[in-house]
């Protein structure tokens, strides 16, 4: 059942976005001398992720957003995985951050990598690809296969962004790279539901709001002894892992 968040007007939704950013660009200005210097070695750069969790926390805080995570499944903190969740708010990334312990890198849009100060970082910690270039995506699916096969977990948005046009309903059909590494790698899939995150942080217009995150870490689904032949099963799998818990909590029926 769906549970309403902190309600505000127009003009204070707008004072608290503005609050928002600024935590967020201040714990960032303050945090980068120390994350730059932990990116110029491939050896520290695990230390990096972790200042940017703390960031993330700080920020979480400060914007008065709470969390309510349902566990199902505590990751080992020694086993990587592909994280699979669904993409409808800005706020995924670091949501998925913050839930998350593990050195972990994001396969994000390349555009993220021109941003300043912020793209050299993002760039140097994920896997950036550009989907309208087929030559990038086997790019960056190749180096995540070989950040997988380094002992890193990896996060990817298999609806391929942010490209519903109707949340939360996901975008379908699913792209089969976080399937396709996953059982070449035989390494466990693990779905994530972020039930009200574009709700948090809506896109048109942009505002942030306070109040509490909903999520879901699902159990692992076990790739071990799949071959690619099962990817149209497991895609379908996946997707209603991740999708009808969200359905359910807004109170909607799949479209047919």
């Amino acid at each position: 059942m769906k549970k309403k968040n902190m309600f505000l007007s127009k003009p204070h939704l707008g004072l608290f976005t503005l609050w928002s950013m600024f935590w967020f660009l201040a714990i960032f200005l303050l945090f980068y001398p120390f994350i730059f210097i932990l990116l110029q070695k491939i050896t520290w750069r695990k230390y990096a992720a972790k200042l940017v969790r703390v960031w993330s926390k700080i920020f979480f805080f400060f914007c008065f957003i709470r969390f309510d995570v349902k566990r199902h499944f505590e990751p080992d903190i020694n086993q990587n995985y592909v994280f699979c969740a669904n993409h409808f708010s800005f706020l995924d990334i670091p949501v998925i951050v913050y839930l998350l312990e593990h050195y972990t890198a994001f396969v994000g849009k390349s555009s993220l990598g021109k941003l300043p100060l912020f793209g050299y970082m993002y760039a140097r910690l994920n896997i950036l690809v550009n989907r309208s270039d087929n030559a990038s995506r086997a790019g960056s699916l190749a180096k995540a296969m070989r950040a997988l096969q380094t002992g890193r977990s990896i996060a990817i948005f298999p609806e391929g962004g942010i490209v519903s046009k109707r949340y939360p309903y996901m975008s379908k059909p699913l792209k089969d790279g976080a399937l396709i590494m996953a059982i070449q790698q035989q390494i466990p899939l693990v779905p994530i539901s972020l039930y009200n995150n574009y709700e948090i942080f809506s896109d048109k217009p942009m505002m942030i709001r306070p109040g509490v995150i909903r999520a879901e870490i699902h159990p692992p689904i076990i790739t071990k002894g799949l071959s690619l032949e099962d990817v149209p099963m497991l895609r379908e799998k996946l997707y209603h892992i991740i999708q009808d818990p969200i359905l359910k909590y807004h109170s909607l029926d799949e479209i047919q």
